[in-house]
């Protein structure tokens, strides 16, 4: 076809040409990026915490098919263990974690005690006044208190008993957990429940303070008390401080406690932040697709 015969496009056919507007692009994936970051946080979250209640319906499911004896067995070594420790805990300085001093003389692997499962699953711990619903674990290392909540070797485990003192511990401020971030919220007079291998163990809130790492009086037994302790870091971001909210046992346990034994977990509700990435990403899309409509198509 000669060069005389070619037209130029009609109106509407340059209409429906479309070319990629590079710019456009760009400026849209740097937007798209920026809103999925902010969204990062809220993703993350929900995806922990439901992790952390398939985790904690896990431990009602085993719990549950148990037998009674070995249930009582396993508990009985618990607090055989309990009764041969010496221990309290230090705080160490420049760390997220409190670490243990305790020393246990019966030659039980502490790992092997209130075992619901092979990654050291132990119990589950429940703070109804900051929504607080967490798996406890064995030890307190970095990989553990990404999951959820550690056990401080070393001191009491966590199944009450006269003149022992359990300490639990976990993070605040985890880009990607919420976990004991609310902690500071806890006041005197607060309750949280402790539930292990089939039994739950309330405790009242009795002292909150903020203390230095080097601090750790308040960690030890107390004769004839039996006492919880939650611990993480403050300021958040900083940690060169720890809070603590020591809680004293209380007997008999409340009826709405052991009802609420083996409850299952909240499933975290709906995710509306794949609304938001879901509503980005179509913004973005729409702005380069239109913007590519209308690039001009005349031949020359």
């Amino acid at each position: 076809m000669s060069a005389v015969d070619e037209k130029d496009p009609s109106p509407a056919e340059a209409q429906r040409r479309w070319k990629l507007p590079v710019a456009t692009l760009v400026i849209a994936s740097v937007f798209l990026l920026g809103a999925l970051t902010l969204l990062y946080p809220s993703t993350a979250s929900w995806f922990a915490q439901y992790n952390q209640s398939k985790t904690i319906g896990m431990i009602s499911a085993e719990i549950s098919e148990d037998e009674p004896n070995w249930l009582q067995s396993e508990l009985a070594k618990a607090h055989e263990y309990n009764q041969q420790l010496v221990g309290g805990a230090l705080l160490s300085p420049g760390s997220n974690v409190p670490t243990s001093d305790g020393r246990q003389g019966n030659g039980q692997d502490y790992n092997d005690l209130l075992k619901v499962s092979d990654d050291g699953l132990m119990g589950r711990l429940r703070i109804p006044a900051i929504n607080v619903d967490l798996p406890i674990y064995h030890g307190t290392d970095a990989k553990t208190l990404e999951r959820g909540v550690g056990h401080l070797e070393g001191t009491a485990l966590p199944v009450g008993g006269a003149s022992q003192h359990s300490v639990l511990t976990a993070h605040r401020g985890l880009p990607d957990a919420t976990l004991f971030n609310d902690l500071p919220k806890l006041k005197i007079g607060d309750t949280f429940t402790i539930e292990v291998l089939g039994e739950v163990l309330s405790y009242q809130v009795i002292e909150t303070q903020t203390v230095l790492p080097d601090e750790t009086k308040s960690l030890v037994p107390q004769y004839g008390k039996d006492l919880a302790t939650l611990v993480t870091c403050t300021p958040l971001g900083i940690n060169s401080h720890r809070m603590l909210v020591t809680a004293q046992r209380i007997l008999p346990t409340p009826i709405e406690d052991l009802n609420a034994l083996g409850k299952a977990p909240e499933i975290p509700g709906f995710p509306w932040w794949s609304v938001f990435a879901g509503a980005a990403v179509l913004a973005a899309a729409a702005w380069v697709y239109f913007a590519g409509r209308t690039v001009n198509t005349r031949s020359s």
